[in-house]
């Protein structure tokens, strides 16, 4: 019987940690912890919400809901935001390019170019 109320007892405390857990998980942002998301992705999502913040503060500046100095103060603010997001974007973009296939690609578009304005001599 005392073998019986010590199991029970684990199995409730178990059973109401696992209850507390589930009810307090959606009040912490796990992805900060366990890094799943991509920085790229983030930087896509935070210009796009800086654009379209950008359209409304526009949107309700023509319908004179805010001054004039509050909205080029905001609209400053808001676009060196996405300008510093878009210098970011691309310098991931060149860490990822590789530099000897550019230069490969503008070789052959040099050569077609000039294969093309020999013909275009020849047809004349």
């Amino acid at each position: 019987m005392h073998d019986i109320s010590i199991i029970s007892m684990v199995f409730t405390a178990v059973l109401a940690l696992l209850c507390l857990f589930l009810i307090l998980t959606p009040f912490f942002k796990w992805d900060s912890f366990l890094n799943f998301s991509a920085k790229g992705q983030d930087l896509v999502g935070t210009k796009e919400a800086l654009l379209t913040t950008l359209n409304e503060l526009e949107f309700e500046y023509k319908m004179d809901k805010i001054s004039h100095v509050d909205y080029k103060s905001l609209k400053n603010q808001y676009e060196s935001q996405v300008a510093l997001i878009m210098k970011e974007e691309e310098q991931m973009v060149d860490d990822h390019v590789d530099k000897d296939l550019l230069a490969d690609v503008e070789r052959e578009i040099e050569e077609q170019m000039r294969e093309l304005l020999k013909k275009k001599g020849e047809g004349k």
